[in-house]
């Protein structure tokens, strides 16, 4: 990273990369099948790790797929020197840029899929858009992170993915084996003085609202 930083993404070559390293060229080309490759290799390293903890029980798969995106955003804080470095490169070169967009899609989906695999009730676009805003979230506060001096933290990820699971708000959606395909949850307003029976009025009345 330091060298594609130094001479240029373009100007540097996978033989420098290799001395740099210590490693004959043919073994750079077994580990990796290009430059980008390398710059991008923990990007696969970190969604096979997110495939792996999918695959294990989770209670709330709305909070699984937060705390996946809170695991990559720790890894990145983890390595932030190398991190920023590569954001640098990336952001000189259209290709790597192009690439990296690639990457991200490849978080989206794998929780998109997740999602759909395990609320199979929740309508497929709702659990789209919920991985979507979840990776949007991750990768704002992620550049905040690389690019400025703000301390941001797991904790202030944690706050603004809490944000994005009240937006969506997952728990009103159906369950596996209701057909109900709204919140069960029915305010009702009426004067203190009211009595039971105008209690009652106003309950059925907001019911009946909500069937139409």
């Amino acid at each position: 990273m330091r060298l594609f930083h130094d001479h240029g993404y373009e100007a540097t070559s996978a033989t420098q990369i290799a001395e740099a390293a210590g490693v004959s060229r043919s073994t750079f080309f077994r580990q990796f099948g290009s430059k980008d490759d390398v710059i991008f290799a923990d990007h696969d390293e970190l969604l096979e790790q997110i495939s792996s903890y999918f695959a294990t029980q989770h209670s709330d798969p709305w909070i699984a797929v937060c705390d996946a995106a809170a695991l990559v955003f720790e890894r990145f804080r983890e390595r932030l020197e190398i991190v920023r470095l590569r954001d640098l490169v990336v952001r000189e070169s259209q290709v790597l840029r192009d690439r990296e967009t690639i990457m991200v899609s490849r978080y989206e989906k794998t929780f998109a899929a997740y999602l759909r695999q395990m609320l199979p009730a929740v309508p497929p676009l709702t659990a789209i858009r919920f991985a979507s805003a979840v990776t949007a979230t991750h990768n704002f506060e992620l550049r905040r992170l690389i690019r400025s001096d703000d301390p941001v933290g797991p904790d202030e990820l944690a706050e603004e993915l809490l944000s994005v699971r009240r937006l969506f708000s997952p728990d009103s959606e159906p369950r596996a084996g209701r057909g109900a395909s709204r919140s069960d949850l029915v305010v009702a307003v009426f004067p203190a003085s009211a009595s039971p029976h105008e209690m009652a009025l106003a309950i059925e009345k907001q019911l009946r609202a909500l069937e139409h």
